[in-house]
């Protein structure tokens, strides 16, 4: 018998890849060895396969190794370049057999370490896909970072989301029509209601182009963006096409509607460009209509370009566009327009790009579309902005830190508070509270961690012991063994569900898991629990990645008029209306 491991705590397989490739020994040479481009493409580069490998390796095998040092076995960093993926999966299946056969490399290496792990047929052949999918990220990171620094967190939040006590009863109200023949058949991304003199209006919208107004839960097309501005573009996906959208406040009266969507690099001068090298993959436009008839159930009438901005690449562009639904007519907020502006991508390559108030990368803007007081003329800067008297920022820039603020909401149920969600890089997932002037830390912050351009951009690093007081943290973050990319959401402000009272609801876009914090517990300074919510449909419970039938579920929330709540999912355009919420022992309170 071999002997067995000495550390008490052995990981499940990683102990086993560790015996792969002593410090200074040559991988193997064989006519059938993969180059290192073909390496690359058999191993699994998908973010949720990425996801589950690093979950194992949390589980099993970060409290012993890691991709810095040799100590137990050989740095991981850059082993799936030096061996082949075949050799990888039959070693993490069954080392022993391995080091039995005679395989010189095994033998070597047991010889070294004089410890071997034992074989695992338990672990599934997806598993180690997924195992391997999430080294092979990780270790490329380290291996490519331009420094080294030690204490990277694999697992920055060890403590998971919490189990919640509440299932949410949901209802399908409807599917929206196919945008594309070949999956993903719909690009659905963001529900607004409007309350009008004759009733509520419902509008969702297609990244495709389409604006769709549901009227009796029947969708028609409001307005076709596509096909009124033809450089429009909708490739190459990553949120790109038709962003967002936002009626006025005062609509009913000006006809006015905001949008937001993607043209080709160089298509028009761009009001936000930048001198240096980098290169711009394409273009987001802010435009204004103006309809002739603000009851007519089609759009006809103008429209106006506002600003234009270069985008470093397709990711991570212009996100949510909306009105403050708490101002009131001749307040300061009344009609001013806020923008989440991603950082293109640029944070890690170019990080100079952004978390800079001169620029308008990886910020929130505010700006007064009547006004004209702007470098092009076309709309207004707030008096009231908070960096509007410093000469070397941007006037537009309200708040700034961010890389990739996916939704601004408000608490219409009392503290009024201000929600800015942040898709954080490959560690946290923030919510954040907004407030004027604020840094929100990216790209040397992500959530209450230290992020680093220029070292393993897959890790994060502690706090330093002497933390600039300048940055605002999130008010409620998780981490990536629970999710991959926060979905912003509500607070309920309906009346129907008094379970759901005094809670932001949001989830995890390609998870599909949906999550509430208190918003009594969301303050400066702190963070408040996370807990996740179960899904019933029908008297049956189920998950959103069920119900999608898809590997990916594409999550996102709507909110009506009312304060009540929607789930949607943007591949398949299913529509879903919260109509209860129960314990989870099946209860609910009485009335």
């Amino acid at each position: 018998m071999f002997p067995m491991p000495r550390h008490p705590k052995p990981s499940i397989a990683l102990l086993s890849l560790l015996l792969i490739c002593q410090p200074g020994c040559a991988p193997r040479k064989t006519g059938e060895e993969q180059t290192d481009s073909q390496q690359r493409r058999a191993i699994f580069t998908d973010e949720l396969s990425i996801q589950h490998g690093q979950e194992l390796f949390n589980q099993y095998c970060a409290a012993c190794h890691n991709f810095e040092t040799a100590e137990i076995g050989p740095n991981l960093s850059g082993v799936t370049s030096e061996e082949s993926k075949e050799w990888l999966v039959s070693f993490i299946q069954n080392a022993p057999h391995m080091i039995e056969s005679g395989d010189h490399k095994a033998v070597r290496l047991f010889n070294t370490y004089k410890q071997y792990m034992p074989a695992f047929p338990t672990l599934k052949p997806e598993d180690i896909e997924h195992l391997l999918a999430f080294i092979h990220r990780f270790s490329e990171g380290q291996k490519k970072s331009r420094k080294y620094r030690p204490g990277a967190l694999l697992n920055p939040l060890p403590e998971r989301v919490l189990a919640g006590d509440l299932t949410l009863v949901l209802e399908k109200m409807l599917t929206l029509p196919a945008s594309a023949e070949v999956p993903p058949l719909a690009r659905i991304n963001k529900l607004l209601a409007m309350e009008t003199g004759q009733g509520e209006r419902l509008f969702i919208h297609d990244l495709r182009g389409r604006l769709y107004e549901i009227t009796n839960n029947i969708p028609r097309t409001y307005l076709d963006v596509a096909q009124e501005i033809p450089p429009f573009i909708h490739l190459p996906g990553y949120g790109t096409g038709m962003g967002s959208f936002a009626f006025h406040p005062d609509f009913e009266h000006n006809g006015l509607l905001y949008t937001t969507h993607n043209e080709s690099a160089g298509s028009a001068p761009a009001d936000f460009a930048y001198d240096d090298p980098a290169r711009v993959d394409l273009q987001w436009v802010l435009v204004e209509w103006k309809t002739a008839d603000s009851r007519a159930g089609a759009f006809s009438g103008t429209r106006r370009e506002l600003l234009r901005a270069n985008m470093y690449s397709p990711v991570h562009g212009f996100q949510e566009l909306t009105f403050n639904p708490l101002a009131k007519p001749g307040g300061k907020d009344y009609g001013m327009l806020y923008l989440g502006v991603g950082d293109g991508g640029a944070g890690i390559t170019h990080p100079h790009l952004c978390h800079d108030t001169g620029r308008i990368w990886g910020t929130v803007v505010r700006i007064d579309p009547a006004g004209s007081n702007s470098k092009n003329g076309r709309y207004g800067i707030p008096a009231d902005n908070p960096f509007v008297q410093r000469p070397d920022a941007l006037g537009e820039v309200w708040a700034y830190g961010f890389r990739n603020p996916h939704r601004i909401t408000w608490d219409l149920t009392g503290s009024e508070k201000m929600f800015i969600t942040n898709i954080g890089q490959h560690s946290i997932e923030e919510v954040n509270i907004g407030m004027p002037g604020a840094d929100y830390g990216w790209p040397e912050r992500e959530g209450t961690f230290v992020f680093d351009a220029e070292a393993n951009t897959e890790v994060v690093y502690p706090l330093p012991r002497e933390d600039p007081e300048s940055f605002v943290y999130p008010v409620a973050q998780y981490d990536h063994d629970d999710g991959n990319a926060i979905s912003g959401g509500f607070v309920y402000a309906g009346d129907d569900i008094p379970l759901l009272r005094d809670k932001y609801i949001f989830g995890d876009i390609p998870r599909g898991k949906v999550f509430y914090a208190k918003v009594s517990e969301m303050e400066k300074g702190r963070q408040a629990p996370v807990y996740e919510v179960g899904v019933e449909v029908a008297g049956r419970k189920t998950d959103l990645k069920s119900l999608a039938q898809n590997n990916r579920v594409d999550l996102r929330f709507g909110q009506d008029s009312k304060g009540d709540l929607f789930i949607f999912t943007k591949a398949d355009g299913a529509l879903w209306k919260v109509v209860d919420a129960k314990r989870s022992d099946g209860s609910t309170p009485a009335e």
